[in-house]
């Protein structure tokens, strides 16, 4: 049988535990809907682990998302704390689908502390960099990193995504939320992007709002947010958070864009215990696939089965466990019948708003997208594992110095100052930054004068990781130990 040009092919992964349930609503409403997809099925995620594939993502997956560019997946079981990356992440970095739109709004006929206020707001998280990166080390047997890694052309991807959502959803207001008060070169990076990109849309109100007084109005007052734009970290927390002012994970959509690939997906998790029963919310899987068929251009059929999953929760005729309880909850494939039933019906307490399509934001690809005007290195941070105590270690580096173009500047743990003494007594590691800085300020450290500090300091001690101290267009590209000077 030949295929249907006129129909828009999809990669649709079923997913693990109650995933293929929730799939199988979604596909079942959206071909009611009489929206032409073909549907090209691939797996990823637990089953394909089991097969000894390490990234949990097979290689025909892969060749049908790039055929395709469009993903609607279940959700996929994660190994935690051990093992193999997520598969979830893996298809998000592989495809750099850097923007993850998380909608929420109001459900009439779900009760929660908020029913009434008019939430409606949603959060744009970068979705492909910050800690998420996932680049760890043990720098000492007691001691692990996780590198921060915020770059200024995924800021300007993300605070660019967050303003062409805001006028493509007929949104006013777009808040940044960071901790750049203690972060302030990775999420000051974000803070200060937001603000130079904010000019360039006058239409748009704009603000920032530090991430911990964000998570406290959302609880506070949340109807006052309408686009919340955040880093990687604090979009996963927040994001979860606005999904229970509204009734929880199963009401809670998400899509993943690039500039080539979307994916979509409920940001619930795969909930095994449920596997198989008939009885988990499909909610979220619907609208992610709502999400879907607004990228495709199918304004329309969106429109009609948000309308329709609206008109069936308002009602209350047909209720989920998550909501009823699971011992008297409406079945999976009850849920999805009602809603095909309701296809055409408008909600009396809820109007869908008019779309339109995302304006993608065009940032250049280039590696170097910051050329700085000057830029110098004024010494290295080294960092030692050492059982020595503070002062023992600082006058064995002092010695191993004496005469060389390097003078220790000082010794931190954990970021506090503890060489030279301050007056502080903090509980200390084996992990220790010791700060070398040029004896003359005047002149900039050279790669053979590094090389031959590190040289140096290995011949009594452990390092295990080191940093330059940059100058960058006259100012510092490093931040001072707490208690430093």
């Amino acid at each position: 049988m030949g295929t249907d040009n006129s129909k828009k092919i999809v990669t649709v992964v079923p997913g693990d535990g109650v995933g293929p349930e929730c799939i199988d609503a979604a596909r079942r409403i959206i071909d009611a809907a009489a929206v032409k997809i073909e549907w090209e099925e691939r797996q990823a995620g637990a089953s394909v682990f089991k097969q000894g594939i390490a990234s949990g993502v097979p290689a025909d997956t892969i060749d049908s998302i790039k055929k395709t560019r469009v993903l609607l997946k279940g959700p996929l079981a994660t190994p935690v704390g051990y093992g193999q990356k997520s598969a979830n992440v893996t298809l998000r970095k592989l495809f750099e689908t850097y923007a993850n739109l998380r909608p929420i709004h109001e459900f009439n006929g779900v009760e929660t502390p908020y029913s009434g206020r008019g939430i409606d707001l949603i959060v744009v998280r970068e979705n492909v960099e910050d800690l998420y990166a996932g680049i760890e080390h043990m720098q000492t047997p007691g001691v692990a990193q996780c590198l921060k890694l915020i770059s200024r052309k995924g800021c300007e991807k993300i605070v660019r995504m967050a303003f062409e959502v805001a006028r493509s959803e007929g949104r006013k207001n777009v808040h940044c939320a960071t901790k750049s008060n203690i972060m302030k070169f990775t999420e000051g990076m974000l803070q200060r992007t937001f603000e130079e990109v904010a000019k360039e849309y006058p239409d748009l109100n704009s603000s920032h709002i530090i991430i911990d007084n964000c998570a406290h109005q959302l609880v506070k007052k949340p109807e006052q947010f309408d686009v919340i734009v955040t880093t990687n970290m604090n979009g996963d927390i927040i994001s979860d958070l606005t999904s229970a002012l509204v009734g929880g994970l199963g009401f809670a959509p998400s899509a993943n864009l690039g500039n080539d690939i979307a994916i979509f997906e409920a940001v619930h998790g795969s909930a095994p215990k449920y596997a198989g029963k008939d009885v988990i919310n499909p909610t979220a899987v619907i609208l992610s696939a709502v999400l879907m068929l607004r990228h495709l251009g199918e304004f329309e059929a969106a429109a009609l089965i948000e309308n329709a999953i609206m008109v069936t929760i308002e009602e209350g005729k047909v209720k989920t466990g998550d909501i009823a309880g699971y011992d008297k909850g409406a079945h999976t494939s009850a849920y999805t019948e009602a809603v095909i039933a309701n296809l055409g019906r408008i909600p009396s307490k809820w109007q869908v708003r008019k779309y339109q399509a995302i304006k993608m934001p065009q940032v250049s690809g280039a590696p170097d997208l910051v050329k700085p005007g000057s830029r110098r290195v004024l010494g290295a941070d080294i960092f030692v594992e050492s059982a020595l105590d503070p002062d023992s270690l600082g006058r064995s580096l002092e010695q191993i110095v004496s005469e060389s173009p390097f003078k220790l500047k000082m010794i931190s743990n954990r970021g506090t100052k503890v060489y030279p003494y301050g007056g502080t007594t903090p509980d200390c590691v084996d992990h220790w930054r010791c700060r070398f800085i040029m004896r003359d300020m005047e002149a900039e450290a050279s790669e053979e004068q590094l090389l031959k500090l590190i040289n140096l300091v290995s011949a009594k001690h452990n390092w295990m990781h080191v940093e330059k101290l940059p100058e960058i267009n006259g100012e510092a590209g490093y931040t001072m130990a707490q208690g430093e000077d």
